[in-house]
């Protein structure tokens, strides 16, 4: 879950500035270290003790804005100082905060001063960490606590005093101290040490070695070696900005290099990493949040999106192949393709660690105490050779990396939780679910439309998980209400809070790997936007094709995985314009309706949207001049 290259400018510190702040992260990962082990603290105190460290840091660590400041000066270490006391009496407080009854027991000044103290810095390092986005997004939240009740109809809310405001946000479990950053406190931080460790000991480019290994001889190699890189490192990272400079340094100079422009390459790139969002076993911060609230275990929810995040790339492979087709691209020369019996000898060892971890969830332990165990494995592994072995200056520089890379994290779901904790307060969830209601007239389709635009337009510039928070507030009760099932309105907003990292106009993965490939990054959003086309019908597939989801019997899980592999694989097609050869206009539209209606369950739309794809199958099987193999005829018996 690296997600250092998500985060802003950072301050390149120097002498004893540095060691200050990289002590203040080594002891973060410390004391999550010990919790992971010992034990989590009472909630209220876990969650607050994990917001000092990350404020402090944050506030240390980044810059105001883009001028370079690179040294903290004394307002720095006063901003630092009051986000640490902050948070931190609010810490020191847990066992008394537990026991009083909101809002009618009042909180004393100190308790207010923290809480607005706390409020201003959170908002501050949201903007630093996060983005300017979010910030605004927080801000508003808690503008429309205060004053909604000015607000005519059904937008207005009830009178809200101030002293409730901060109460809700930092003196109960509903607001900043709730359950998503609880989640971040525990399981994610315990899966960013977990991807650290890996990190360090190699892992990252034995994955990039095994994709080259097994896709880069084929047509347009390269490219299909950063979807299958992407979706293995996607396993171990929850950024998809941090998947792309991750993955992105080897695979898109790759493929400019064998012929690829450099816009298709950037975004290939983007749309791939994107996907390691939504690809088990681990599948990044958002899925265990999800689990989280619907109290399900989490290997059954990676489990449950397995099948979507193979038709996901599945899709993106078919167009990185259609497009290596047209422009006749050929694969990696064999003197710069790795062989894949002497990767696996020397890297076999990094397929233990992740196969323990799913091997753990499968059997019942709790993620935290699964990504420990995965961490000793690592940890093991990494005596193995002298090259992987971790002495005391790599022990360091993982707890220090680890800390860094929970921040952004850490901020965002904090943040979320102002979003979180005004609706909650305020009522408007409810009202917004009436609304989409009311404008859907009853429609399902029409709901569903109207949440994935939101939930994109929502998400562009934010973190995955920052976007999911917010909109599971909103708009999930709305999808509830209306008949669609818990789990497959948590995905749905999910996936297309994931898609928004390429969805123009801010389309954060796109942009990322458009500064590697050095060229137009709204030409990269675009492409990539068009790339994952066919990765938009997947959320509704979860809706209409609960099979998909493993809901059901047999007969239905499977005849929903075969209609959604075949609607995926034709809309890819269609959007790409090849299949078998170039595709006429009127077979890419056939294609597209063909993929469109198999979304739809039922045997007749099944049959017509078959019949379609089959269609242009064949038409296009004949004109590329192939025959349909025959059985050859047996030689006749004599007499």
């Amino acid at each position: 879950m690296t997600l250092a290259a998500d985060q802003g400018p950072l301050r390149r510190l120097q002498g004893w500035q540095r060691s200050v702040m990289a002590a203040l992260a080594v002891a973060m990962t410390a004391v999550q270290t010990y919790t992971a082990i010992f034990g989590a603290f009472e909630a209220l105190r876990q969650r607050s003790v994990h917001l000092t460290f990350a404020l402090m840091l944050v506030l240390g660590l980044y810059r105001w804005g883009r001028a370079e400041e690179n040294r903290l000066r004394w307002w720095d270490w006063v901003l630092v100082a009051l986000g640490g006391l902050s948070v931190g009496y609010i810490a020191y407080q847990a066992p008394v905060i537990v026991t009083r009854f909101s809002y009618v027991e009042p909180l004393s000044p100190v308790d207010l001063a923290a809480g607005l103290v706390a409020l201003v810095l959170l908002l501050e390092a949201t903007r630093r960490a996060v983005g300017p986005a979010m910030a605004a997004i927080a801000l508003a939240a808690v503008v429309y606590g205060l004053a909604g009740h000015r607000l005519p109809g059904e937008i207005g809310h009830r009178y809200l005093p101030w002293t409730w405001v901060v109460e809700n946000l930092f003196f109960t479990h509903s607001g900043v101290l709730g359950i998503p950053l609880g989640v971040s406190a525990t399981v994610v931080f315990s899966f960013i040490f977990f991807g650290k460790l890996l990190e360090r000991t190699g892992a990252g480019q034995f994955f990039i070695d095994l994709a080259c290994a097994l896709m880069g001889r084929y047509r347009g190699g390269p490219a299909k070696v950063a979807v299958v890189a992407s979706s293995l490192m996607g396993t171990l990272s929850g950024s998809a900005v941090a998947n792309v400079v991750t993955t992105g340094t080897f695979t898109i100079p790759l493929m400019k290099r064998l012929g690829y422009p450099a816009p298709f390459a950037a975004a290939v790139e983007a749309v791939a990493s994107s996907g390691g969002q939504i690809m088990p076993p681990v599948m990044g911060a958002t899925a265990f949040i999800i689990a989280s609230l619907l109290g399900i275990p989490y290997i059954y929810l990676a489990a449950v999106a397995a099948a979507p995040a193979v038709l996901y790339y599945l899709a993106v492979f078919l167009q990185v192949h259609g497009r290596a087709c047209r422009l006749n691209l050929t694969g990696l020369p064999p003197d710069q393709l790795p062989r894949l019996g002497p990767v696996l000898r020397h890297g076999w060892p990094f397929l233990l660690p992740p196969a323990l971890l799913v091997v753990a969830l499968a059997r019942g332990y709790t993620p935290v105490r699964a990504a420990l165990w995965a961490s000793a494995a690592v940890a093991a592994l990494g005596l193995l050779k002298a090259r992987r072995h971790l002495n005391a200056a790599g022990w360091l520089a993982v707890f220090e990396g680890a800390a860094r890379d929970a921040l952004q994290t850490a901020i965002a779901t904090a943040a979320a939780g102002v979003v979180v904790g005004m609706v909650t307060l305020s009522g408007v969830g409810l009202r917004f679910s009436s609304l989409v209601g009311a404008v859907a007239a009853g429609q399902a389709w029409l709901a569903l439309v109207l949440v994935a635009a939101t939930t994109i337009v929502l998400g562009m510039g934010l973190p995955t998980v920052a976007a999911y928070i917010v909109q599971v507030a909103l708009t999930v009760p709305a999808l509830t209400a209306m008949g669609v099932p818990p789990l497959a309105a948590h995905l749905f907003v999910f996936y297309f809070a994931s898609i928004s990292a390429i969805t123009p106009p801010v389309a954060l993965a796109a942009f990322a790997g458009a500064a590697i490939a050095g060229t137009e990054p709204m030409r990269v959003g675009w492409i990539a936007f068009r790339l994952g086309f066919a990765a938009f019908l997947a959320p509704f597939l979860f809706v209409y094709r609960p099979g998909l989801l493993l809901q059901g019997g047999p007969v239905e899980v499977a005849a929903s995985l075969a209609a959604s592999v075949v609607g995926v694989a034709a809309l890819a097609s269609a959007v790409e314009g090849y299949l078998a050869g170039p595709l006429a206009a009127w077979q890419r539209w056939v294609l597209g309706l063909g993929g469109v209606v198999l979304v739809a369950p039922g045997w007749a739309t099944d049959l017509a949207g078959a019949l379609a794809v089959a269609g242009v199958a064949l038409a296009r099987w004949k004109q590329a001049g192939m025959r349909l193999p025959v059985a050859p005829r047996l030689p006749q018996r004599s007499g």
